[in-house]
């Protein structure tokens, strides 16, 4: 094989595979928690009162 040992391929595709794994788990994680922040902002709003509701919406506003 051109003078490269198959035990350094296997461990070079190994590092490689891992490295993937690690990238594709951490974007997938953190897309999966924004999710869940959302939805739980959202709960949270649903269970405002009125005033409580317009206040945050004057302090988004920025007024």
């Amino acid at each position: 094989m051109g003078g490269i040992d198959i035990s350094v391929i296997g461990v070079f595709i190994a590092v490689v595979t891992g490295i993937g794994s690690y990238v594709l788990g951490r974007r997938m994680r953190e897309k999966r928690a924004a999710k869940k922040r959302e939805k739980d902002r959202i709960a949270s709003q649903a269970n405002e009162t009125r005033q409580v509701r317009r206040a945050r919406e004057r302090k988004e506003r920025g007024g």
